[in-house]
C-alpha cells in the first residue's frame, strides 16, 4: 500500500516553486518499528486505508492525486503560475504541464474512482455540489486528530466531471465535518471558476 501511496506523490516533496514544503508521512511497518518501537498491525492497515493513524498528507499532495484521478492516471508536477510577464505584459516565461508519472493504475479502475467520487456528488456526503453549473466530482474526509474527538475537516474534487479543468482540495482545521465545513469552500472555489449560465 505504501508503494501506491509514493506512486501517487504523497510522502515526498512536490517540487513547487515555493520554498519550505513539507513531506508528510507515508508510514510503513519499518517506520512503526523504529519510531514507534511498535510492530504493525491488522489495524495499521486499515487505519492507512482511509488515510487515518500516522499519514500525513499535504493539501497540495492531495489536490495533486485528485488531478491525477480526474486526468486518468498522470502526475502532473505543480507550478504557482502558468506564465510569468513583465510590467508591459511581455512573455517571460511559461510553464507548460509536465508528467512526473503516468499510468500507475489500470485506466479501468481508475475510472471506478472518478465514478465513486462523482456518486459522492450525486448521491453521496457531496450532495452540496449538485446545483453547481458543472458536474463534480468529489471526496469528503473528516481526520481526527488529538484525543479530545477533535477533526480536521477535508473535501477535495474536480470539476467537470468527465473533461476535468479543475482539481482542488481545502482543509478546515478543527472544523469538524468535511461536507459541513470544507464543502462551501469548494463550492465557492467552483463557482468562481465556472461561473453560473
Amino acid at each position: 500500500m505504501a508503494s501506491y501511496f509514493d506512486l501517487f506523490g504523497f510522502g515526498a516533496k512536490t517540487g513547487i516553486d515555493l520554498p519550505g514544503e513539507a513531506v508528510g508521512l507515508v508510514p510503513t511497518p519499518a517506520w512503526k518499528q523504529k519510531i514507534e518501537k511498535q510492530p504493525w498491525y491488522l489495524g495499521d492497515t486499515y487505519h492507512m486505508a482511509i488515510g487515518q493513524g500516522d499519514v500525513l498528507v499535504t493539501p497540495l499532495q492531495m489536490a495533486m492525486a485528485t488531478a491525477m484521478v480526474a486526468n486518468g492516471g498522470q502526475l502532473l508536477q505543480p507550478h504557482l503560475v502558468s506564465k510569468i510577464t513583465d510590467d508591459n505584459g511581455n512573455l517571460i516565461q511559461t510553464f507548460s504541464p509536465e508528467v512526473v508519472r503516468s499510468n500507475v493504475v489500470s485506466a479501468i479502475n481508475m475510472k471506478i474512482v472518478q465514478d465513486g467520487m462523482r456518486q459522492t456528488v450525486v448521491s453521496g456526503s457531496g450532495q452540496a455540489l449538485k446545483d453547481l453549473s458543472v458536474p463534480v466530482a468529489a471526496k469528503t474526509g473528516t481526520a481526527q486528530f488529538g484525543d479530545q474527538d477533535k477533526t480536521h475537516a477535508w473535501m477535495t474534487a474536480f470539476a467537470p466531471y468527465g473533461n476535468a479543468q479543475l482539481a482542488i482540495a481545502v482543509i478546515i482545521e478543527g472544523g469538524g465535518e468535511g461536507y459541513a465545513t470544507a464543502g462551501p469552500v469548494i463550492k465557492a472555489a467552483i463557482n468562481e471558476y465556472f461561473p453560473q449560465k
